[in-house]
């Protein structure tokens, strides 16, 4: 089943790598819908970390072959990036049959990406959701990336209730998450961050909030259970005596030394992909219908200034998730 749609969409297509500048919108066929796949009118998507580092070919510390021969040689072989998608759906393939067109749903892309256009197919049995009636287009938008992730390198660290963590670069979309999602689990929470973002932790409910531009100093003993380094800014060689014994290092954007680092003394380094999966999502999503966790947005660009919602992400002093808003989110059926 389907609605009447248009033969042509507006997409950002990355045209290489490079600068923000290689994007160009342009005008192009409605993706195909596979036979368990649905079709997304975009209400709401994300310039995301990951969005960034596919288009400027910046990759994790030894990463750089490995990820031109994942993502593509000379230019991004999916030249539609972008991973969430808030939207309305409006076609679903045969096989589909938890959804239905006129539903409102929260979505990641994964691989495919493509989430940076007026349209996006996403995979109904991959990380696909209703949209809770209660958060907006933006609001829910903002928590997959950051929350999902956050979600599993938590579970990855085997973080107990009263141990203690230390999130550094705790002010991008993974480290709010990492911040709200710990305090509920009763963890300690120390994050580092620039000053201007030091109230921002203490209202997200860290117990203390260091900054790395200030007098202040991280602590020269053996004090957390287990840090996570939301923003590649560490090693662990280098965050090694902040550990206790049996202490867990965290890169989220580990490169090739992270993934074939060895435990010393007991301390290990924990890396890799993260997991996206829909019961996660729908878990996420309810924690904020409830009030116990919240999106942060620092910024919203209509979708005709994409190019300045990354040129905002390279500058790496983003807050929260930077949100786009496509056309249809102004249409009565996306609101």
């Amino acid at each position: 089943m389907s609605l009447l749609l248009p033969s042509l969409m507006q997409a950002w297509i990355c045209t290489g790598y490079g600068g923000a500048d290689v994007l160009q919108l342009q005008y192009r066929p409605l993706p195909v819908v596979g036979a368990g796949d649905i079709l997304v009118q975009v209400c709401a998507s994300t310039v995301s970390s990951g969005d960034v580092r596919i288009r400027s070919s910046r990759f994790p510390s030894g990463m750089g072959l490995i990820g031109r021969l994942i993502f593509g040689l000379r230019r991004p072989r999916q030249q539609v990036l972008g991973v969430d998608v808030a939207g309305v759906v409006k076609q679903v393939g045969t096989k589909v049959t938890d959804f239905r067109p006129g539903d409102h749903v929260v979505a990641m892309t994964g691989f495919r990406q493509g989430a940076h256009a007026e349209y996006c197919v996403v995979s109904a049995s991959h990380c696909t959701v209703l949209k809770p009636a209660t958060l907006s287009f933006t609001e829910a938008v903002a928590l997959p990336f950051g929350g999902l992730t956050a979600m599993h390198f938590l579970k990855k660290a085997a973080l107990k209730a009263g141990e203690h963590l230390l999130v550094i670069g705790a002010s991008g979309a993974v480290g709010v998450a990492l911040v709200q999602l710990a305090r509920l689990q009763g963890i300690r929470v120390t994050t580092l961050t620039s000053q201007r973002n030091q109230a921002l932790m203490r209202e997200l409910g860290a117990d203390e909030a260091l900054a790395y531009d200030s007098a202040e100093s991280l602590p020269t003993q053996s004090e957390f259970d287990v840090i996570i380094d939301a923003v590649a800014a560490r090693s662990f060689r280098e965050c090694l005596p902040l550990l206790k014994a049996k202490g867990r290092y965290v890169a989220v954007a580990g490169g090739l030394p992270d993934l074939m680092a060895r435990q010393k003394d007991g301390k290990i380094c924990i890396s890799g992909p993260s997991d996206e999966r829909s019961e996660d999502l729908t878990h996420l999503l309810q924690l904020a219908v409830q009030g116990q966790i919240h999106a942060v947005t620092e910024r919203i660009y209509p979708s005709d200034r994409l190019p300045d919602a990354h040129r905002h992400s390279d500058t790496g002093r983003k807050r929260g998730a930077v949100v786009v808003i496509w056309p249809a989110a102004t249409e009565a059926s996306c609101l």
